[in-house]
């Protein structure tokens, strides 16, 4: 019974249902309470014309009396032949009284200190329960009297009968209408979304995955035109993400296996002539290759740690001119002159580590291809902290200013080969600054060669 019953109220499965279901309640709630409305306002209006028109036939029963003598029997209501009239002395004696009333005491009495009219024994039997009365104390003819009349409200009954019908019999109908309307509505709306659900399931399908496609974006400026295009933007920035990855991948394995080949392949020469091998050389030799390696690797690592967003944690002041001294002092400048100006108690926040890097990365880019020195600048202008390193090699054509901060690339191939370059440099600066809030880019120095700009948030 328990599962049954968990079966039973369910929710519905599809959006489609749910939608259909929520629409017909609160139709069936909005019919139900408009004909409530619709029924009180009716009933409220009836009674309200039936009192107009039982104070009015009062006034026309006082104003036969008006001589001092009642008619008998009194006049009816020209209004409404249902009505019936009765005059009464203050002590409760009929005066005068309708037609049907004749011979009978008072059905209907006032007391004293109200105007709602109570109902006497003699009304059984003669007034019908659903009645309307109306009594007023007046003077007519200089003696107090008491004008009582009242008709009966079948009419009213009727309404209420009909509003009934209407609801029981009209609200299935209307539900019905108004619940197969919603669905086929929302299924057309629907349609759309389901063509883009297949669509992205096709994509995504690791079988026969293929970025390249594009979820059908349909000729309207709504929400489902929106979410279209955002799936389109998206499948876009996954197969840019996907291509970078794959040139990634194989770039860093061509990379490692060209360090990884030398030292086997002078290892194996080595052991080819044992005897006569230069072992102090051989050495020598893979020892390189290794830092090589180890400094690949390590870049890797940096590039991993960036694209997990990893590159900014432990943030710190770091005195900036600090830093470019230290960054002078270890950079390789083989006979170039390295001249470091930079205000002092200039800071930054940051990775200490990172920052260190970045700047290493662009001083032993200056240095490699420098001439005869090297600049490193800073300045403090417009909110930032602007650092400079300038060469006077033989700079970058504007073509290549962007080109160069993507990773694994090489103005001069076989020159970065030879200096043990991977071309991550300039990857790795871009990322480090990016993290920091900053901006880099490349321009021509007035030495001559190329000036490369990192901007970063003051401390």
């Amino acid at each position: 019974m328990t599962i049954r019953r968990a079966r039973l109220f369910r929710r519905p499965a599809t959006l489609r249902t749910r939608v259909t279901v929520i629409a017909g309640l609160a139709l069936s709630a909005a019919i139900v309470l408009g004909l409530v409305f619709m029924y009180l306002l009716l009933v409220q209006s009836v009674h309200r014309t039936i009192d107009q028109q039982l104070r009015t036939y009062a006034d026309q029963v006082a104003q036969s009396g008006a001589s001092g003598r009642w008619p008998d029997p009194l006049p009816a209501s020209p209004i409404d032949p249902n009505a019936q009239a009765q005059v009464l002395a203050p002590d409760g004696h009929v005066l005068a009284s309708t037609r049907m009333l004749a011979g009978l005491p008072a059905v209907y009495a006032l007391p004293a200190g109200t105007n709602t009219p109570v109902r006497q024994k003699a009304a059984e039997g003669v007034i019908p329960g659903e009645a309307r009365v109306f009594a007023q104390r007046t003077t007519v003819a200089g003696r107090p009297v008491t004008i009582v009349t009242g008709t009966n409200t079948e009419a009213l009954g009727q309404v209420s009968e009909a509003s009934r019908r209407l609801l029981l019999l009209g609200l299935p109908g209307i539900v019905l209408v108004a619940a197969g309307t919603v669905w086929l509505v929302v299924g057309r709306a629907l349609r759309p979304v389901e063509r883009i659900r297949h669509t992205v399931t096709d994509i995504t399908d690791i079988t026969s995955a293929d970025l390249s496609r594009r979820v059908p974006e349909p000729a309207t400026a709504d929400e489902i035109g929106h979410l279209a295009h955002t799936m389109n933007d998206m499948l876009a920035r996954l197969e840019d993400a996907a291509r970078r990855q794959r040139r990634f991948v194989a770039d860093a394995s061509h990379e490692l296996r060209s360090p990884l080949a030398a030292i086997r392949t002078t290892l194996e020469v080595g052991l080819a002539h044992p005897g006569t091998a230069p072992w102090p050389v051989i050495a020598d030799r893979a020892m390189r290759q290794a830092a090589r390696l180890q400094g690949l690797v390590e870049a890797l690592l940096v590039l991993a740690k960036a694209d997990e967003r990893q590159l900014a944690a432990r943030q710190q002041r770091v005195d900036l001119s600090a830093l470019l001294h230290e960054v002078a002092a270890d950079t390789h400048t083989a006979g170039l002159d390295l001249a470091v100006e930079v205000p002092a108690r200039t800071a930054v926040t940051g990775n200490p580590d990172q920052l260190r890097r970045l700047f290493g990365n662009l001083a032993e880019n200056a240095a490699r291809y420098a001439r005869t020195g090297i600049a490193v600048t800073a300045t403090v202008e417009a909110g930032v902290v602007r650092v400079d390193v300038d060469d006077d090699g033989p700079g970058i054509a504007e073509a290549d200013r962007e080109r160069v901060f993507d990773r694994f690339v090489r103005l001069d191939d076989s020159r970065g080969r030879g200096s043990g370059s991977a071309g991550l440099g300039l990857a790795i600066a871009r990322e480090i600054t990016v993290v920091h809030g900053g901006h880099i880019e490349i321009g021509a120095s007035p030495a001559g060669g190329t000036r490369v700009t990192v901007t970063l948030p003051p401390a």
